[in-house]
């Protein structure tokens, strides 16, 4: 049952989403037949305005592609012209960047073998700590300079490297990353004491509370509090911050998703869907920000991907075709700014189903329901014994007369897998005329022709079979009582 409001309605999703490294916005490739660049940036796009997503974080801005930093005779070059043509193309979509400072050029890294993903990105501490130092600076002092110090102060931030905690990721100590935290930290703060810095950016909620120590004794700032999960909703971090007496520092859960293994079936079902349903909701109210990971399938860490829906991390396919989770998220973007609360009862309530509610200014009503879990081995087919009957009644405005929509996301609703599975044969990639047909496919499927409800006893009721997984979204505008 929803009813009354229970304020703004928090949208933790629309800080930040995830995407490949940012230098493959200027690739001439292609994948499946497809432009890797342009359609990565039009990924992006998508991503704010369907979602009003605001920023962008990445790896490996400081990584060799770009060119940022190598040695001429043993002194160092600096050249930010690629960081620019890629942060030129991110503002012109309407997004910032979070600017995660990684990885170590090669020419400044202690051991440049060190490497990680297919690309080689190194993960070493620096050569020369003062040498790194120098880098970060010019390249805050550059960026302020190019956009602006309001807007790289008031829109941007800085983190300080990526899963540190992980060896894949940091070959140093805890004790060096803790010093490249302070290192990085007092670099981009020499260029403006206003601009945000935070990590550890860590892996599965690691070294939160050495960080907050360390940090402590250092002086070194923390302007947000980040780290990563999957497969699990996130945790609430405001119980350590106030143990370290920070309360009210940002929660960024900078990577989130439902696995962190590459080519993972599971990332193109519908049970992803009602994952990232859920872990949103969880998210609302105890963390700033749940960041997505990520937007777009062009995403190269282990490789191209070799078939159209192979597992990848993206709410979009190559292509660009919409994914199960991308229309979960694209319903939960869509509700109102006032919050209704929610009341469930009876078998699996707030286990298996769950909901969301909101009112618009307009006085559109909108309820997502969802049914899932986060048992993976129940990601498979439709089990009927986990679908539940759902009986909804809504507090609507009495003597108000509403026209009734039903969207609904399951195996066969919403669900560009089932249509490619439908038509590929054996086909890894779409030919002309099944990219057509995938095109034509790629909607929001709604289940019943649209009802009208007369508001005279000021409540609405209405009953739905609800499948696990599967995802509802009912939406109430209201209408002149006499049309």
């Amino acid at each position: 049952m929803t009813g009354a409001a229970a304020g703004e309605l928090a949208r933790p999703w629309q800080p930040m989403i995830g995407s490949e490294r940012l230098s493959y916005l200027l690739s001439a490739g292609q994948v499946g037949g497809r432009p890797a660049g342009p359609e990565l940036r039009e990924a992006l796009a998508i991503a704010a305005r369907t979602f009003g997503v605001r920023a962008v974080r990445a790896h490996g801005i400081l990584s060799d592609d770009l060119h940022v930093y190598t040695e001429a005779g043993g002194e160092p070059r600096y050249d930010f012209s690629g960081v620019d043509q890629v942060y030129d193309q991110l503002l012109g979509l309407g997004l910032r960047p979070v600017v995660e400072l990684s990885f170590m050029p090669r020419a400044l890294a202690r051991d440049p073998g060190a490497t990680v993903f297919s690309y080689r990105a190194v993960i070493s501490p620096p050569k020369d700590w003062q040498r790194w130092a120098d880098l970060v600076e010019r390249l805050t002092r550059h960026l302020v300079g190019r956009y602006g110090l309001a807007e790289v102060r008031d829109n941007w931030a800085f983190e300080v490297w990526n899963e540190p905690n992980l060896e894949v990721f940091w070959s140093g100590t805890a004790a060096e990353y803790f010093r490249l935290y302070d290192v990085t930290a007092r670099a981009v703060r020499s260029v403006d004491p206003g601009l945000r810095v935070g990590g550890p950016g860590s892996a599965a909620a690691g070294w939160i509370d050495e960080l907050l120590s360390h940090a402590a004794a250092s002086g070194a700032p923390v302007d947000f509090l980040s780290t990563h999960v999957y497969g699990n909703v996130p945790l609430d971090l405001r119980p350590a911050l106030a143990r370290h007496g920070r309360p009210g520092v940002p929660v960024w859960w900078t990577e989130w998703g439902t696995t962190p293994t590459h080519f993972n079936p599971v990332g193109d079902t519908v049970f992803a869907a009602a994952f990232l349903l859920r872990g949103m909701r969880a998210a609302m109210g105890r963390a700033d920000a749940l960041s997505h990971w990520v937007a777009s399938d062009h995403f190269d860490e282990l490789g191209a991907p070799g078939q159209l829906f192979h597992g990848g991390f993206g709410l979009l396919s190559v292509g660009n075709l919409r994914k199960p989770r991308f229309w979960a998220l694209a319903l939960l973007a869509r509700l109102g700014g006032t919050e209704l609360t929610v009341g469930i009862h009876g078998d699996g309530a707030w286990s298996l189903v769950e909901s969301v509610a909101a009112r618009s200014a307009d006085g559109r009503i909108g309820v997502l329901a969802w049914n899932g879990t986060l048992n993976q081995r129940q990601a498979g087919p439709p089990d009927p014994r986990l679908a539940r009957e759902v009986r909804l009644s809504i507090a609507a405005e009495p003597g108000t007369s509403y026209a009734v929509a039903h969207y609904r996301i399951d195996q066969e609703h919403s669900n560009i897998v089932a249509a490619w599975d439908s038509v590929r044969g054996l086909a890894s990639w779409p030919d002309e005329r099944q990219w057509k047909l995938l095109a034509d496919a790629n909607v929001l499927s709604e289940l019943t022709p649209r009802a009208r409800h007369d508001g005279s006893d000021g409540s609405l009721e209405t009953r739905f079979t609800l499948p696990m997984p599967g995802v509802s979204f009912l939406e109430l505008v209201p209408r002149p009582a006499a049309a």
